[in-house]
């Protein structure tokens, strides 16, 4: 397991067409790094796999609420004051080193029990266990190495612990 120190940020800046979209119906907060976390696992993929990734355009986050309003219910007329309350706050969390992947993304899993300081502040706006779980995005395939990511995600599903 690592620890990785972060900030609390809400309402970060739209860097994305998708975040410009939504932005008026959905609330996103985040734990920034300011590390090379992303960047070293990406070039372990590439030198263990040769699988270049896509990083995320926010650098090391953990998306922690990425959430639509409505989701929030009357804890909505809250965001402001729970923004005020956590917004810049200081948080070490515990990941677990292994890479995993659904063959398009590769993400990192937040340990459970480094997660209970997010999750608290999620359930002070209503809301429950984010619905991709709490984890650090490490980067995503594109169109140019899909086929190769695929490939990759099968042979880590075949093996677990010895050739089958």
């Amino acid at each position: 397991m690592i620890q990785v120190t972060g900030k609390i940020w809400f309402d970060p800046k739209n860097v994305t067409k998708k975040h410009n979209t939504q932005s008026e119906w959905k609330k996103t907060a985040m734990v920034i790094f300011e590390d090379d976390t992303t960047k070293y696992y990406s070039w372990f993929i590439k030198k263990r796999y040769n699988l270049e990734l896509n990083r995320p355009l926010r650098g090391t986050h953990i998306s922690f609420i990425n959430d639509s309003v409505r989701d929030m219910g009357d804890n909505a007329d809250k965001w402001e004051e729970i923004k005020e309350k956590y917004n810049g706050t200081e948080v070490t969390l515990t990941i677990d080193p292994d890479v995993k992947t659904d063959s398009k993304h590769w993400w990192l899993v937040v340990e459970y029990r480094s997660r209970k300081q997010l999750l608290d502040i999620r359930s002070e706006l209503g809301l429950g266990e984010p619905y991709f779980g709490m984890h650090l995005t490490v980067g995503y395939a594109n169109s140019k190495n899909e086929e190769h990511s695929k490939y990759i995600h099968n042979l880590i599903t075949k093996y677990d612990g010895k050739y089958k």
